[in-house]
């Protein structure tokens, strides 16, 4: 591992917990993100990492999807069915050929993942790109304001999102993928224009939008398996038609 880490630290630091069982892979991201500027804490388990994750809720988790106890996923799975964890934004640590599970990582609600064997320095900039995002009051070049389409209903400053009057439990990436779609009605994004202007990526694995997509249909759509808000466009991308009723605005 060569990579020299990024100069200049974040003006705010971030406390960011690390869960991985590999003491070698443990100091060197930790190493890495502590010359970045940020704060570390570091857990050897699952049953461990879960543990300070509730009690010094974390800005940022980082976590190894293999681990002994129970493993990441389980770790993952708890974190997000608690209302403290809901919206808690984890970068996961992948082996390169465990696809099925970086998959099922992001059905989880995992906002991005890196893969091993890894560069220090690619985890840090991504580790920084989710914490930009989960820090900004609303998405970049978006005007503040609600947004109202339909019976959903979403405050990009207080980030929170309704529909029929209940709050939507959203990861940091599905509240951006959504406030992304309610600001841009009936136009088609390809997966790679989706990937750039709501991840602020210009590289990545495709599939973290399609399973996000998925994700955030589970949520809002009356039949997730035929959705009528988020639809499909075959060969092109994905397009976003909401309900036509008093309620909504302008398009």
């Amino acid at each position: 591992m060569n990579d020299s880490p990024p100069s200049a630290g974040p003006p705010d630091p971030a406390r960011i917990l690390v869960v991985d069982d590999d003491l070698t892979v443990g100091e060197v991201v930790a190493g890495y993100l502590t010359r970045a500027g940020h704060l570390v804490d570091r857990a050897g388990d699952g049953d461990q990492g879960l543990a300070l994750a509730r009690a010094h809720r974390p800005d940022l988790l980082v976590l190894d999807l293999m681990l002994p106890g129970i493993d990441g996923l389980e770790v993952l799975r708890r974190l997000r069915a608690s209302e403290d964890g809901a919206d808690l934004p984890v970068v996961l640590l992948t082996a390169k050929g465990d696809e099925a599970d970086r998959i099922l990582g992001l059905e989880l609600g995992a906002d991005d993942y890196v893969t091993k064997p890894f560069s220090p320095r690619e985890l840090v900039l991504r580790v920084q790109s989710v914490l930009r995002r989960s820090r900004a009051a609303a998405p970049a070049a978006s005007a503040p304001g609600p947004l109202v389409s339909g019976d959903i209903t979403l405050d990009p400053q207080a980030r929170r999102a309704h529909r029929y009057g209940n709050e939507l439990l959203l990861t940091l990436r599905e509240f951006d993928l959504l406030a992304f779609f309610l600001r841009h009605p009936r136009t088609v994004f390809p997966r790679q224009e989706l990937m750039q202007r709501v991840w602020g990526w210009d590289f990545g694995d495709l599939s973290t939008v399609t399973v996000h997509v998925r994700r955030l249909r589970e949520k809002i759509e009356d039949d997730p398996a035929a959705p009528t808000l988020i639809t499909t466009v075959w060969g092109v991308g994905y397009r976003y038609d909401p309900v036509t009723d008093e309620k909504d605005g302008p398009a």
